[in-house]
């Protein structure tokens, strides 16, 4: 397997990877229960390094805030998306768990009220639907297009 630690192109994008992962976690859980998911265009991740790259860069930046981690990652073709992510697997201090299970509790019926609009869509107008919360993948996909061209890593 290759290593792509040193690659300059993997340190930077870990560099703009770090903050986004911090702010992946619920207000006032300590830093714990974050989760980052991004879907984004295959030519985009290519652009950045390919799918095994962009996971070294998530690996290398949660090791800097210190999670024990699993990363995930599915690559389309042409035309299609890749779909990239990490979740924080530490243990979750008292204090916190119930801050982080509520606000999974929140991801999870916001995800199944977004697929219930699409599915109500087809038998009439669909019902008004509300903002993308915080830390949600289309929140963080945008999120993240948006730093990695501040930072100049999209050719």
């Amino acid at each position: 397997m290759v290593s792509y630690a040193k690659d300059e192109r993997c340190v930077a994008l870990a560099k703009v990877l770090v903050p986004l992962l911090e702010r992946s976690g619920p207000e006032g859980a300590g830093g714990y229960g974050g989760t980052f998911q991004v879907h984004v265009p295959s030519e985009t991740a290519a652009q950045l390094g390919g799918l095994d790259l962009i996971r070294a860069a998530l690996r290398k930046a949660a090791r800097e805030l210190g999670w024990k981690f699993g990363t995930y990652g599915f690559g389309g073709g042409q035309g299609s998306t890749t779909l990239i992510g990490i979740h924080d697997k530490c243990e979750i201090p008292e204090p916190y768990a119930q801050v982080v299970e509520e606000h999974r509790q929140r991801q999870m019926r916001a995800a199944v009220d977004r697929v219930s609009a699409r599915y109500s869509a087809l038998d009439g107008p669909a019902p008004a639907s509300s903002p993308p919360l915080r830390g949600t993948p289309v929140v963080q996909t945008k999120e993240f297009l948006a730093a990695v061209a501040d930072h100049g890593l999209l050719t």
